[in-house]
């Protein structure tokens, strides 16, 4: 009997990527495509995710008259709930195909099967809990009205603090005047906010956390205010002491000097990306 083929998604608002590959042999190949939130662009979603697969296939040797022995999971920014999941299915040309939002595959990639907590943060936030094939999340709505501690966030609060300190409101730190020179005075400053996207803004994050790390005073106010929105999440969570935690993506690492010591005491550091977790998902679904 032919191995089942497994093809793994993770797709963002800004790019894409595919990993195909079987149970037995696990990834075996890989490919990046174009922007994909399901919500916001549908075909052009579809038509990224198509292309990458294609690529993907080749790399890994098979042929467009393998699509038909697939299997998908498909972790996708935009999809709102199960009632998308049929439309998106039946645009794609593979076998089988599962949908979910990226947070799950990023939940399912950085602890696998175990019972856990998981704080994802690059430019949003992901804040979960996994207790066997149950998810629960917080926060993530969206940069205007929360990914708190992500580090859009912290981006954006650090301008706002920096025009405070220029208004006479808040002392000069290191930080006040690494940003004030970096856009050229307060003026630079309005002018990006007026243009920025989230992911502009989280340009600014590493500034911040090495600014924290130094002793900065903005910088570890900033990251002691993030840290106090994740400790008020992971208690709304029920948190334990002694419960599993994974600190990922690009700024969630940083956190961990900032929250409680029973938070931290089994951290754990994250198993594999948000396309691992596609592809286990993807092997699962196979399986079931």
């Amino acid at each position: 009997m032919t191995e089942t083929i497994l093809i793994a998604v993770d797709g963002g608002g800004t790019g894409c990527r595919v990993a195909v590959g079987t149970q037995s042999a696990g990834i075996m190949a890989e490919a990046k495509g174009g922007r994909s939130n399901v919500s916001t662009d549908f075909d052009v979603s579809i038509t990224s995710i198509t292309t990458a697969a294609h690529e993907a296939l080749a790399k890994a040797g098979f042929g467009i008259g393998d699509l038909s022995r697939t299997v998908a999971h498909l972790g996708v920014a935009g999809w709102t709930g199960p009632e998308m999941s049929p439309r998106i299915a039946a645009a794609l040309p593979f076998g089988r195909s599962e949908v979910s939002e990226d947070t799950l595959t990023t939940v399912v990639g950085a602890i696998g099967e175990r019972d856990g907590y998981v704080i994802a943060l690059g430019t949003g936030t992901i804040i979960a809990r996994q207790r066997g094939e149950e998810h629960t999340y917080i926060g993530g709505w969206c940069f205007q009205v929360s990914d708190q501690a992500s580090g859009a966030w912290l981006g954006h609060r650090a301008l706002e603090r920096t025009l405070l300190h220029v208004d006479g409101i808040l002392p000069e730190t290191g930080l006040t005047r690494l940003l004030l020179d970096n856009f050229e005075g307060p003026a630079g400053i309005v002018q990006f906010s007026l243009k920025a996207r989230p992911g502009d803004f989280a340009t600014l994050a590493p500034d911040i956390v090495r600014s924290a790390a130094a002793g900065d005073v903005m910088g570890r106010a900033l990251m002691a205010d993030g840290a106090a929105y994740l400790e008020s999440a992971l208690n709304a969570l029920d948190f334990k002491a002694g419960d599993i935690l994974c600190l990922a993506g690009g700024v969630g690492p940083h956190y961990a000097d900032y929250l409680p010591p029973h938070m931290t005491e089994n951290l754990v550091t994250a198993e594999g990306r948000a396309l691992d977790g596609a592809f286990a998902l993807a092997a699962r679904a196979a399986a079931e």
